[in-house]
């Protein structure tokens, strides 16, 4: 970085820009003849490397005396030596081992604290990505740091749990795809952090050799026998060749520079023959010098303190690395007013982050009131998995809360992490311990829906559709009556009934599709039948009559079902029968029985007797039922034994009873005809 880039153009006499500059630069002015010795005749000061405050003030070649209290001077100034000024140096140290430094602070520092693990992820790939390895150190490990202390959080809660489920310590293992791909892309970053760094000492190696040859050839100068100008030129290609050596380790910066200053004082007193050349370069320094001061005065007033503070770190390293020393009586005056300019610039950082430290104790406030509201809504234990539903949603909303209430001061960062772990830790202790006490009932509920399960793999072939049907829809209502199971076999147990129930309704649409066509024609069947049985006349013929009825009813049997909407052709049917039997003057048990016949038959033709069972199992309820609706209805004459016979009420009910008896008596010749098979 060259000072006639960075620097404002120095207008008018130095003087005029700072007030504590009270002598006017002048032109050389050569020392008088007798003053003059020959190159061969001059002093060399001894080769010593001493450590001075100004890192470029040069050391006359003066009386003991002077040469003594210059260096008592320097010694003290050493002492006094303020941590301003150390951490300013350090600062230029790092900035001239890794120009790039400088640019981490022109990357934005997001939020990190409050970003999700989602959102670290994406902010560290795209840093990765697009940034300059070695200016994200910073932002990096802050990213890690933060999503390191959500994810451990979680483990904690995961393990909390496992171990509330009954599991061995020794057996947990947590991870997930978002911590996987946080390593791998966390791992691309230090491979090219390595890489560089690698590189980096390297070249740094190769640039302290090539300063150190620098030096020593410096060094060469006060012993060579040649034209002044020759010796000056040469001195200014050095300086030239230094400016553009390039960065060297940090640890030696100081030492390197020092000897380096240290040996240019050397070779200007070297110059007190030719003061022209010597002054000419103490008026460009001081120039120069003038033009830092100048923009150190404008930083003081910057409001943007931490672009004031890097762009210092700039001045101080072109004051250092760029620049010689100047006159004798400007050493103390400028460098005192850059080092007051640097302590305010300083003082005007430290004081900005005071005021931040305000700002980060009002987010310890929140933080404070949301751990608060977390332990007020970890006290209240519900009863129930709803309640403790809610609960879990209001401790992730403060979560939430918590992290995007911005940094709190540094002394108390991990208190108050600590602190809001534990309370959030407590909470999850309630809902672990709440959830152990549901795990019976949990066991429970699945021993229940294995046997809803069982019943349904049982019967998703039954052919008996009308009966089955019911069945299945029941148990289906029953599992969602039923609560939770054991998390590790819900999805196991729901696909087996799941299944089960599918394979049944499956095929029963299917069936039932087909049939809709077999009922279709079916209807038209039995419609041209009533329309043939309607025509017929009876030839007088008991026997034969009944016959020929019963030989009617045997072929509508054999028409098949109808769809459900038309099913009262059946009532048409029978009304024509009754019509017929009434004609034969049958009774109304012989009749049902002739239609009954038909029934029996087809029961008794299937594979196994269960058809016959059911419909045996269905009369005797019929049984129960009627003589029930008798005795009830003979009970409520009771309330009319003081009424007469020819009374409305009293000939409803012993109607309703008489029929209710002729039904009797069909159920009971129903099942004698069927223990009779």
């Amino acid at each position: 970085m060259s000072t006639q880039d960075n620097l404002p153009k120095a207008d008018g006499d130095k003087e005029n820009k700072i007030d504590i500059l009270e002598t006017k630069i002048e032109d050389p002015v050569h020392q008088d003849q007798e003053d003059q010795v020959t190159t061969s005749e001059t002093e060399v000061p001894e080769n010593t490397e001493p450590e001075i405050t100004d890192p470029t003030s040069n050391t006359e070649n003066e009386s003991t005396e002077e040469t003594s209290a210059q260096e008592t001077t320097s010694e003290t100034s050493v002492e006094k030596e303020d941590h301003v000024q150390n951490q300013m140096d350090e600062a230029v140290a790092e900035h001239s081992e890794d120009e790039s430094t400088l640019e981490s602070h022109d990357i934005e520092k997001k939020d990190y604290h409050a970003m999700s693990k989602e959102e670290l992820i994406k902010e560290l790939r795209f840093l990765v990505k697009n940034e300059k390895v070695q200016a994200i150190k910073e932002h990096v490990e802050e990213i890690r740091n933060e999503f390191s202390a959500k994810f451990n959080e979680e483990v904690e809660q995961k393990k909390e749990e496992f171990l509330a489920d009954g599991g061995d310590i020794i057996d947990f293992y947590y991870s997930t795809p978002e911590k996987k791909e946080f390593n791998s892309v966390y791992f691309d970053y230090k491979e090219k952090r390595n890489a560089y760094y690698q590189n980096l000492k390297r070249d740094l190696q190769e640039n302290l050799n090539r300063r150190l040859d620098l030096i020593e050839e410096l060094k060469g100068l006060l012993n060579v026998d040649e034209n002044i100008n020759t010796t000056y030129n040469h001195f200014k290609s050095i300086q030239e060749r230094w400016r553009n050596a390039g960065p060297i380790p940090r640890d030696k910066y100081n030492t390197v520079w020092n000897t380096y200053h240290h040996h240019t004082e050397n070779f200007y007193d070297f110059l007190h023959l030719n003061r022209e050349f010597r002054d000419l370069d103490f008026k460009h320094n001081l120039e120069q010098k003038l033009k830092i001061i100048e923009r150190a005065t404008e930083l003081a007033q910057e409001t943007d303190v931490n672009r004031a503070f890097r762009e210092l770190q700039l001045l101080h390293k072109m004051w250092k690395e760029d620049l010689g020393p100047v006159g004798k009586e400007y050493r103390e005056p400028i460098w005192e007013k850059f080092s007051g300019l640097t302590k305010q610039i300083h003082e005007n950082r430290q004081q900005y982050f005071k005021e931040l430290d305000k700002v980060y104790e009002v987010n310890l406030e929140k933080k404070q009131e949301i751990i608060q509201k977390i332990i007020a809504v970890g006290s209240d234990h519900p009863r129930n998995h709803s309640g403790w539903q809610q609960k879990i949603k209001e401790i992730e909303a403060l979560r939430e809360e918590f992290f995007k209430a911005g940094k709190v001061p540094s002394a108390v960062n991990e208190q108050t992490w600590s602190e809001f772990k534990t309370a959030v830790r407590e909470f999850n202790r309630n809902k672990n311990a709440f959830y152990k006490s549901l795990k019976k009932e949990q066991f429970e509920n699945l021993n229940k829906k294995m046997e809803l399960i069982k019943i349904a793999e049982d019967n998703k072939d039954n052919e008996d559709l009308s009966t089955t049907t019911p069945l299945m829809k029941k148990i289906q209502a029953d599992w969602k009556k039923i609560g939770h199971v054991p998390r590790k076999d819900s999805d196991r147990i729901w696909k087996r009934f799941k299944d089960a129930c599918n394979a049944y309704f499956d095929r029963l649409h299917a069936e039932r599709n087909e049939a809709n066509k077999e009922e279709l024609v079916a209807l038209e069947k039995k419609q041209a039948h009533i329309e043939a049985i309607s025509s017929i006349k009876l030839v007088g013929d008991p026997e034969a009559d009944l016959q020929s009825i019963k030989d009617n009813i045997a072929q509508w049997k054999t028409l098949g079902r109808v769809p459900y909407k038309h099913k009262n052709i059946e009532s048409e049917y029978n009304k024509i029968l009754d019509g017929l039997f009434a004609q034969l003057n049958l009774t109304r048990t012989e009749t049902e029985l002739i239609k009954y016949e038909n029934k029996l038959n087809s029961l008794s033709n299937q594979s196994d007797d269960r058809a016959l069972r059911n419909e045996q199992n269905f009369i005797r309820k019929k049984i129960d039922d009627v003589n029930g609706e008798i005795r009830q209805l003979e009970n409520n004459l009771q309330f009319f034994k003081n009424a007469k016979d020819d009374n409305p009420l009293v000939q409803e009910v012993q109607k309703n009873i008489a029929k209710h008896r002729e039904n009797l008596e069909v159920w009971k010749a129903k099942l004698k005809k069927i223990k009779q098979l």
